[in-house]
């Protein structure tokens, strides 16, 4: 089972309008809300593929018990922990062509008896393959939450994913987690590194040091101009070869990994179809306010272009 830890959930409010301005009302259209949390979304992506998964989080309030249920109507099982206050809420503004704000707010504060009771919960998980740790950290967490958290999975011998933008991810990296998705904005902030589609030389020296400080297996992911995979020994690259209409940037990444996932934990041997999975998913997914429904998965899949690249 692969479970997936989403410290600081949040109900996600996508809306579109034609242009904003200051001082003026804006009149929008086509609002989605849906339960969301980057973790939340990868339990949604490994489910919509046939792989047995739950989500862990703490929750809080009336958004907190909306998220809850609309998981449980979605199909997955959610194992929470409440806390005080209420989990927050985004917004997702679509103002026009290339044109997206995003608003996002801090959460619920967490207390050191909530991290208490999320350790127990991860101790009584008999059936923990693989737990995968996405998103930010909320209010009042300690710096140790997330090393606990792992240090607790790793004692049951099970396996551990993160994709976090948190300077902790530099530190993490010795405990060696399966497979860590950064972005190229991630590896700038957090580890000083510059990476750009096409400049290879730059890539594999960045996987070098990602392999050096612990990491088993890199997707380094580069929006709408691919992504990387790296094992150790050899480096793949995949990009599409068609334009989709960019609706909503939110949930690509936290799909994209994923869809790989729900691939490669089982077959490591097969990296490029588990890319093409990858990156035809968050094709998709960008064209939708929130998940979607993956439609054209498989249509996309067909023009993926995965290649060796060293």
């Amino acid at each position: 089972m692969i479970y997936t830890l989403t410290p600081n959930p949040a109900i996600d409010y996508n809306i579109s309008c034609d242009g904003l301005q200051p001082n003026t009302v804006t009149r929008t259209r086509d609002a989605v809300y849906t339960p969301n949390g980057k973790g939340l979304n990868v339990s949604f992506t490994l489910n919509h593929y046939g792989v047995d998964t739950a989500i862990l989080g703490f929750f809080a309030g009336f958004s907190g018990r909306y998220i809850v249920e609309g998981a449980r109507e979605l199909g997955v099982d959610v194992h929470p922990v409440w806390t005080e206050g209420i989990t927050r809420v985004n917004v997702f503004l679509n103002a026009g062509p290339d044109t997206e704000y995003n608003m996002v707010n801090s959460g619920a504060a967490i207390t050191d008896a909530d991290e208490r009771a999320m350790f127990e919960l991860i101790d009584g998980l008999e059936d923990l393959d693989c737990l995968a740790i996405s998103g930010s950290l909320p209010p009042n967490a300690s710096e140790g939450f997330l090393r606990g958290a792992i240090e607790r999975v790793r004692a049951r011998g099970a396996q551990f994913v993160l994709d976090i933008s948190s300077p902790q991810l530099a530190d993490l990296l010795g405990l060696e987690p399966l497979l860590i998705k950064p972005n190229d904005d991630e590896l700038r902030d957090i580890f000083g590194i510059d990476v750009h589609a096409g400049d290879e030389e730059s890539v594999a020296a960045a996987m070098a040091e990602l392999h050096a400080r612990g990491a088993q297996n890199v997707l380094l992911t580069l929006g709408g101009s691919g992504a990387y995979f790296s094992n150790g020994e050899h480096i793949w690259f995949a990009n599409r070869t068609f334009e989709v209409e960019v609706r909503s940037t939110v949930c690509a990444g936290d799909s994209s990994l994923a869809a790989f996932l729900s691939m490669w934990f089982s077959e490591r041997d097969r990296v490029e179809d588990a890319l093409r999975r990858s990156m035809a998913t968050g094709a998709n997914v960008v064209e939708c306010a929130g998940l979607g429904d993956f439609a054209h998965v498989e249509e996309y899949e067909k023009g993926i272009e995965v290649r060796l690249v060293k």
